[in-house]
């Protein structure tokens, strides 16, 4: 199994800019597939980015063109970099993982709502909080 851990959230003012950090830790060869998702206070979650193992991301459509994921350290982490934060935005932010035979026999592209389907890992989350 993968161990996930979140870091880099806190708290700005709307227009400011995060980056979001997922270490992920444990042994799965073969391709992977990583994403964030995020959940509002009183709100279910919701999918935002994923990216494959070639560095193909998906975004959801309410953070593209402001998030952009990628790759770090060797596929050792995998980093979310929020600019224009608004309002909308603050919510616990959970990073997602799936591996090895689990990704590669999912029939589908690595995208945030393909990785829930998959048997995945979750780390802890990280909160982000943006004020007006």
């Amino acid at each position: 199994q993968i161990h996930l851990a979140e870091s880099g959230g806190g708290s700005v003012q709307a227009g400011e800019s995060l980056k979001l950090s997922c270490v992920a830790s444990g042994s799965a060869s073969g391709r992977y597939c990583m994403g964030w998702f995020r959940q509002p206070p009183g709100n279910q979650r919701e999918g935002i980015a994923a990216i494959d193992t070639d560095g193909s991301a998906s975004y959801a459509e309410s953070v593209k063109g402001r998030f952009a994921i990628s790759q770090d350290d060797a596929q050792r982490s995998v980093d979310l970099q929020m600019n224009s934060l608004k309002p909308d935005d603050t919510a616990m932010y959970y990073c997602a993982a799936a591996a090895g035979l689990a990704y590669q026999a999912y029939p589908g592209p690595c995208t945030p709502e393909n990785l829930v389907l998959m048997r995945n890992s979750w780390g802890q989350g990280t909160q982000v909080t943006v004020s007006a």
